[in-house]
């Protein structure tokens, strides 16, 4: 069956029949105004559609507003504990920042294009303008999704702390890595038992092939109605374990892209019993991960390509990443 991207109106489908004219000023003016029409949702779909939901904190900067961010200093002597980093620009590799009382978070562009065959929007075809909408869409998702985990991995791999289950069979997910994670997260976060903003592990980022471990989890690690649970259950897994939230992510594991990333961009080591890493985040103030955004997703007819019988869109957005405190970020492997 095919893909119902949305019911258009009358009004629509005569706009994108205006947009596949072959008149040249009448197709480049309806263009412009699906640009616009689309625009919005499009800009949603970037928000809503990334894997960063929950994390990063988008911050948007008023004309002429710095990105500028403050380091909040517990105590004297513990000014090299609060190191940021940052993406200095565009495709770069995440870089540390130590800043005696702000740090000021770089923000680039990102960029994409697409385009479709005049007749498709002669004759109203939504299933395939509305797929190239998706295309456009995924281009500035990926970019996001990459450079805020890239950000992550690298605040996390700056630490120089890996923490695995010696127990464990190499490359098992097992239920002491995320009491042994929750210890380390705790013991490392600054502060102390009475601190507000003392660290807590929140939330665990893992590769689908670790999340399925559970499924498989036996009585010395789970009794047997959970155990059952995990068989007969909707999705047969659990999301929670000890008050830490499980999220499932593809790049994660081994030979895939965020496992890369970390071994071979970062030059990161695993323990010679351990297979690949997972990621814990401190996400219960939201005070270390910021998206400053000087842009949000614009979208423009491209007005080039009407003598090649076809229409298309380009869009660019202005934004940074930036994990302020890198004491919320732990990595650990199994």
């Amino acid at each position: 069956m095919a893909r119902k991207y949305f019911e258009p109106t009358p009004e629509m489908d005569s706009l994108l029949t205006r947009a596949g004219s072959m008149n040249k000023e009448e197709s480049l003016a309806a263009t412009a105004e699906l640009a616009k029409a689309l625009e919005i949702p499009l800009r949603k779909g970037v928000m809503s559609g990334d894997i960063l939901d929950g994390i990063f904190e988008a911050i948007r900067l008023g004309p002429g507003a710095t990105a500028e961010f403050p380091l909040d200093f517990l105590a004297p002597g513990t000014e090299k504990e609060f190191v940021a980093y940052t993406i200095p620009n565009h495709g770069r590799i995440p870089e540390r920042h130590v800043e005696g009382d702000y740090v000021m978070v770089p923000t680039y562009d990102v960029g994409a294009s697409i385009d479709w065959l005049l007749k498709y929007a002669r004759d109203a075809r939504w299933d395939v303008v509305g797929r190239a909408m998706d295309v456009l869409q995924s281009s500035f998702v990926k970019k996001m999704n990459d450079d805020g985990w890239h950000t992550l991995i690298s605040a996390g791999a700056d630490r120089n702390v890996m923490i695995y289950d010696g127990d464990a069979t190499a490359g098992v997910f097992s239920k002491r890595l995320v009491s042994l994670m929750q210890v380390i997260m705790r013991r490392n976060g600054g502060g102390n038992s009475t601190s507000i903003n003392f660290g807590t592990l929140t939330d665990l980022y893992m590769s689908p092939e670790g999340h399925e471990d559970i499924r498989n989890w036996g009585v010395d690690e789970v009794d047997p109605v959970t155990r059952r649970e995990l068989i007969v259950s909707d999705g047969g897994l659990l999301t929670r374990i000890f008050n830490v939230n499980l999220h499932v992510l593809d790049e994660l594991g081994e030979s895939q892209e965020y496992e890369q990333y970390y071994e071979t961009d970062l030059s990161g080591s695993l323990p010679s019993t351990k297979k690949e890493i997972v990621v814990g985040l401190d996400l219960r103030n939201l005070d270390s991960f910021v998206m400053p955004v000087r842009a949000p997703v614009e979208i423009w007819e491209d007005d080039t390509l009407h003598r090649q019988r076809r229409a298309g869109l380009y869009g660019w957005a202005e934004h940074g990443f930036a994990a302020l405190d890198t004491r919320r970020v732990l990595l650990g492997a199994f």
